[in-house]
């Protein structure tokens, strides 16, 4: 009788661990720990968290398909260069696909979408922007406030293929978000995200859309300085 083939499925405590290690990696590239274009060397991040070169390099196998990392042609990693080319091409899939979605979350949303929306808003607005310890960033809490008010402002097309397709793109542009701030401290983008929530809840698709394509615009612009 044949043995069994042996499985090629990562062990749940190898997952765990390359799960944690990611994790780390990920806030520490949000923090700005790593300049743009910095090396992540597999050997020195096993030896700083204590784990195998295999969990590493499942980490940064996920860090580069998230956009937090690239792999180099000589098999190395690094965070993604600062390009603007890169990132305006992030921002043109953004302004292409996530107005369609606004679209359809206008037609499609019922009233428990409507009440997501007013409470993912009202949470960004409560949120502080900076923290003491946080002064040339974004604070993380309000990342993810701003994150999951536009996720909510989708949501209501009801399509989960696509939000998956949204949160790809997220994570990607996150780092020229986080990067555009210091290049544009004067933007008021709280009201931006307020004419975003009215513009939805009145069911205004097409100023809805109007306006997030302009948002997503003025974020590109902000950190090339065009």
């Amino acid at each position: 009788m044949t043995p069994p083939a042996a499985s090629s499925s990562p062990t749940p405590g190898k997952q765990m661990l390359s799960e944690q290690v990611y994790g780390r990696l990920r806030d520490a590239i949000m923090r700005g720990d790593y300049a743009p274009g910095e090396a992540l060397k597999p050997q020195d991040l096993a030896r700083e968290q204590g784990v195998s070169l295999a969990v590493v390099r499942e980490a940064l196998v996920r860090a580069v398909g998230d956009g937090l990392a690239d792999r180099l042609h000589n098999r190395g990693f690094a965070v993604p260069a600062f390009s603007d080319q890169r990132w305006q091409e992030i921002a043109e899939a953004r302004r292409t696909i996530e107005p369609v979605l606004l679209r359809m979350s206008v037609e499609r949303g019922d009233v428990d979408w409507e009440a997501r929306v007013r409470a993912a808003h009202h949470r960004l607005t409560r949120t502080p922007v900076h923290t003491p310890e946080e002064t040339k960033h974004y604070s993380e809490a309000w990342a993810e406030a701003h994150r999951v008010f536009h996720r909510t402002l989708l949501e209501g097309c009801g399509n989960p293929v696509l939000l998956e397709t949204f949160d790809r793109l997220w994570t990607s542009s996150e780092l020229t978000r986080r990067w555009s701030t210091l290049r544009n401290p004067g933007r008021d983008g709280a009201d931006e995200h307020r004419r975003l929530e009215e513009a939805a809840l009145s069911r205004d698709a097409d100023t809805a859309a109007e306006v997030l394509t302009q948002h997503l615009t003025l974020t590109a612009t902000a950190l090339t300085g065009d």
